[in-house]
């Protein structure tokens, strides 16, 4: 007989179940939050459309990685740009400057984890709700922008913003 904790029971989100929400042009479909899993992780699909992903960024506070499960994302890790394919598997240590961008023609999907949890609440705060079916998010305004741009240092979050 296992012995489950009651403290947190499971959690399990069928296909189009979890909270969604739009950000950068994409949406975020969350499957697990801290306040599920003890703040350990959280864990999301992101749905990223064609030249869509966040700007070049470092966490302070958690790993975050990734597995490609449809289509092809382009990642940057520092200096290294990496070409993922659906099956690829990449994590992100503390203090890596990172980003990804959807360089096909072809949405993408994508499993992202952050450990420890509580990221997915600045994806709450600075994000726009999204129907539980959403599959393609409102471009990005220039207030949703600022918006990030002034919420992400209070979850540990620099963005380096590109110079055109």
């Amino acid at each position: 007989m296992t012995d489950v904790s009651m403290d947190h029971p499971a959690t399990i989100r069928k296909p189009n179940e979890g909270r969604r929400i739009g950000i950068v042009g994409d949406v975020y479909r969350f499957l697990a939050t801290g306040d599920e899993t003890d703040g350990k992780y959280a864990t999301f699909e992101a749905i990223v459309p064609p030249g869509s992903g966040p700007p070049p960024h470092v966490h302070s506070r958690e790993e975050e990685s990734f597995l490609v499960l449809e289509g092809e994302m382009t990642f940057q890790l520092g200096e290294d740009r990496i070409v993922a394919s659906e099956g690829t598997f990449l994590n992100m240590p503390v203090g890596s400057l990172h980003c990804f961008k959807n360089e096909s023609d072809q949405t993408a999907r994508l499993l992202i984890s952050v450990a420890p949890a509580g990221l997915e609440k600045m994806f709450f705060e600075v994000g726009q709700p999204l129907a539980d079916d959403a599959e393609t998010a409102p471009p990005p305004s220039q207030a949703d922008i600022e918006k990030l741009l002034e919420g992400a240092p209070r979850y540990g979050i620099e963005i380096k913003v590109l110079q055109e």
